[in-house]
């Protein structure tokens, strides 16, 4: 037996009412976002644009551009970030770090993306050099992402968003320090969080929650992974301090035995969404690994349709 329930992703359940039907026709579509990560061959190019073809038409508030551990896909990020905005006519939000250079060459960096029209920055700290276990600022570097945030945040040129962890940061020493830390990101000028992602509902709706008993009141929106392939979230999952509930390993063990892997991939992150929606979430931002196919299928199912070809804004 699954922990949640499966829902049916082509009709309404004829043992459902006639209100409930038409408070689910009456639901607003959310509003949606996607993240890619930077091309570093001809092939993962074009997959990244075949991502984006497929996607745009879905009308996402933007596109979002991972920057690699210690800046080592800074020019790549870039060129990908530029190609996306001139190609599709939509909002791209570049990842920046504070790893591995100096406070000039990081504003420097921040300003080659506003040159090209990408003034949308995830603003975040990143992950330790060559796998150390301690983040170790460059020395004349941002020491921490609250540092990066205000200082991008006095340019006066960018939207800023930054990460959040509904579990926790695997350096905070309890939840409590965790949501303080994000409490400082907004009040050095952030504007929006985007949340590591995580596998049940109520593991976001708590920390929402949680946050607003600490006074914060700007949009957290939830990171939602799409599972191409289990055994790779599992592993990811774990290094990053998700929690992996039994039941959906159980399920999904179950699921690639009968082949029905994908079924189940998109059964669960439709119903996960649903539930944050019926809990008042409004935006979603989808990790889809430069796959288009779950995302988007997770998105129709949610309501979300296509609203132009990528063409006709190119």
């Amino acid at each position: 037996m699954f922990k949640m329930k499966v829902m049916n992703l082509f009709h309404i359940s004829t043992y459902e009412t006639r209100d409930q039907q038409k408070q689910d026709i009456r639901m607003p579509s959310p509003q949606i976002s996607f993240e890619v990560f930077p091309p570093r061959n001809v092939d993962a190019a074009f997959t990244l644009w075949d991502t984006a073809q497929a996607l745009a038409p879905l009308a996402p508030r933007f596109f979002s551009v991972t920057y690699g551990a210690g800046g080592t896909t800074r020019d790549l990020t870039h060129d990908a970030a530029h190609v996306l905005r001139r190609s599709s006519g939509l909002p791209v939000a570049a990842h920046l770090t504070c790893v591995g250079a100096s406070k000039a060459e990081t504003l420097e960096t921040a300003q080659k993306f506003a040159s090209v029209g990408v003034t949308d920055i995830v603003a975040l700290r990143g992950d330790p050099l060559n796998g150390a276990d301690h983040f170790t600022p460059h020395p004349d570097g941002f020491a921490d992402s609250c540092a990066l945030i205000e200082a991008l945040a006095d340019t006066g040129t960018f939207n800023i968003r930054v990460g959040a962890y509904p579990e926790s940061h695997p350096e905070a020493t309890d939840m409590a320090a965790n949501i303080d830390w994000l409490k400082a990101k907004f009040a050095a000028g952030a504007d929006e969080a985007i949340t590591q992602f995580f596998f049940e509902p109520e593991t976001f709706l708590r920390f929402r929650d949680a946050c607003a008993a600490a006074g914060i009141d700007k949009f957290i929106t939830p990171g939602i992974l799409p599972i191409l392939n289990w055994n790779a979230a599992r592993k990811f999952a774990l290094r990053c301090g998700t929690s992996v509930p039994a039941w959906l390993d159980d399920s999904f063990t179950a699921a690639i035995r009968d082949d029905r892997h994908d079924l189940l991939a998109t059964a669960l992150c439709t119903e996960m969404c649903d539930t944050l929606l019926r809990e008042g979430v409004e935006n979603l931002h989808f990790y889809t690994l430069n796959r288009a196919d779950l995302t988007r299928d997770v998105c129709r199912a949610l309501g979300v349709t296509p609203q132009s070809r990528l063409s006709d804004v190119a």
